[in-house]
């Protein structure tokens, strides 16, 4: 009798596990999108159209318009990756590593104003980074099988 009602409730765990799964999968995919929009409209494109706003900071940082369009360059790369399913993880984790400077730089150069915004950054970017993982074995299969 153990055996016949063993299986009927393992298909209901299992069909709980897959709606909850697929909420979070809808969720983080939706987190995806919010992250993506925000690098690619609110921070990328004032410095590739050269707003006045990012051209005062890297003038005042002594990077010019070379390193304000190179920043807004890998951020709206990074926005566009992390649309990519096989890309999202590197993405993720790129971008992490651009807050992270932004971070430095914050601290450093502008004596910590709005040093936390790109820490808070961080946290959906390394959630992602994590969640998303397995493309990056995707990718290194991808990238192998290239001659």
């Amino acid at each position: 009798m153990s055996e016949t009602t063993a299986p009927a409730a393992a298909p209901v765990v299992a069909e709980s596990a897959t709606a909850r799964g697929r909420r979070a999968r809808i969720a983080l995919r939706a987190l995806q999108i919010v992250l993506a929009l925000f690098y690619g409209i609110a921070s990328a494109l004032p410095k590739l159209i050269g707003h006045s706003s990012a051209a005062e900071i890297f003038d005042e940082l002594g990077w010019g318009s070379t390193g304000m369009y190179t920043i807004g360059a890998l951020e709206l790369a990074g926005a566009v990756a992390l649309l990519i399913p096989v890309l999202q993880s590197v993405a993720a984790i790129a971008l992490s590593g651009l807050m992270a400077g932004a971070f430095v730089v914050s601290l450093t150069a502008f004596d910590g104003e709005n040093a936390a915004t790109p820490l808070i950054l961080i946290v959906p970017l390394a959630l992602i980074a994590w969640a998303r993982r397995g493309s990056n074995a995707d990718l290194l299969r991808l990238v192998a099988r290239r001659p």
